[in-house]
């Protein structure tokens, strides 16, 4: 195990995981001061692998063309600091091909040290799909030796979404299947549609969810019925999901077919008001603290409160409150 010291105690994390303080290297906490960084720009401009359809959005725009399998907007006016991930391959269920792969893990990387995103959503931009696992067409075409180095890319991928610092949700509009569930998991709450499907079918072809669906899902309802979604390799629709706390919420599916989209935006403006800093930190608390024992749990609650207490914005809440206004965070 690595030690990482924190205001002189020791916080442990597994070997190749992410700093205890933060995920992005570009931003570091030491002390009792905060250094300054620079950050990326809000514009996305990703390159994918030749002859493969790419994007390239700025901050206010649409994707780039109709063939952009991956479209990123960072919202603007009451949703800004929103950003929405937006899989479009239509003709193959928005499957997980190499390209996605590719263009996600650009765009992940993008947002991860942007101190402007406070929320991720990620959804559909076709109807009635989420995500319908990985793309067997292209498995089916490649060699055996290419299949093992693609799955930990796409496992890459993934985690790394699940450790963007950021709050971070799913809208289930339509099916998640397989490796599209997965994605979900990996996200801290994960908003149905009704009508939606979701499972971790992959028992069906013989092999067994490998892009962390039988470690999250276990975390997130509960091993014993896990195991029974898994083994069974059962679908559930929104309502189930919900009742089984796989979705926080869901809603019924409108004309549109974007009603889980329309609620998740809904919940992601509830978190833009909040200090960013501290709404990192509570999910950094939560995420590392799950895994361990309550007495270490809290020694990392600990070490992540006291990087609330040199911020300017915890001055600018006590500030606000004391002159009863609302409180304007930068994220310093």
């Amino acid at each position: 195990m690595a030690a990482l010291t924190v205001f002189s105690r020791p916080c442990f994390l597994c070997p190749g995981s992410a700093a205890l303080l933060t995920p992005c290297s570009a931003i570091r906490y030491f002390g009792a001061g905060l250094r300054s960084a620079s950050f990326w720009s809000r514009t996305v401009k990703v390159g994918v692998p030749s002859g493969a359809k790419g994007f390239s959005e700025s901050a206010s725009g649409s994707a780039a063309g109709p063939g952009a399998e991956l479209r990123v907007r960072y919202l603007e006016a009451e949703s800004a600091g929103i950003v929405v991930l937006g899989i479009n391959r239509p003709l193959s269920k928005n499957a997980i091909s190499k390209n996605l792969v590719e263009m996600m893990t650009e765009a992940i990387e993008e947002m991860k040290c942007d101190k402007n995103v406070r929320t991720v959503i990620l959804r559909s931009e076709v109807p009635g799909i989420f995500c319908a696992g990985a793309d067997l067409k292209e498995r089916a075409k490649m060699q055996p030796s290419e299949v093992g180095p693609f799955v930990s890319k796409a496992r890459s991928l993934i985690n790394e979404l699940g450790n963007l610092p950021m709050p971070t949700i799913a809208v289930l509009d339509g099916a998640a299947l397989g490796g599209g569930l997965e994605m979900a998991l990996a996200c801290d709450i994960r908003v149905a549609a009704a009508s939606a499907k979701m499972g971790l079918v992959e028992t069906k072809l013989a092999i067994i969810p490998g892009a962390g669906g039988t470690q999250r899902l276990p975390r997130i309802i509960g091993v014993s019925l896990a195991k029974e979604l898994i083994f069974s390799g059962r679908v559930l629709d929104g309502t189930e999901a919900k009742a089984i706390g796989l979705a926080s919420h869901v809603v019924e599916q409108n004309e549109a077919g974007d009603a889980a989209y329309h609620r998740g935006l809904s919940l992601a403006k509830e978190f833009i008001p909040q200090g960013p800093i501290a709404v990192r930190l509570a999910k950094l608390a939560i995420n590392r603290g799950i895994e361990v024992d309550l007495k270490t749990g809290l020694a990392i609650e600990e070490a992540c409160y006291a990087q609330v207490i040199p911020t300017k914005d915890r001055i600018e809440g006590l500030n606000a409150f004391k002159e009863k206004r609302l409180p304007r965070y930068t994220g310093e």
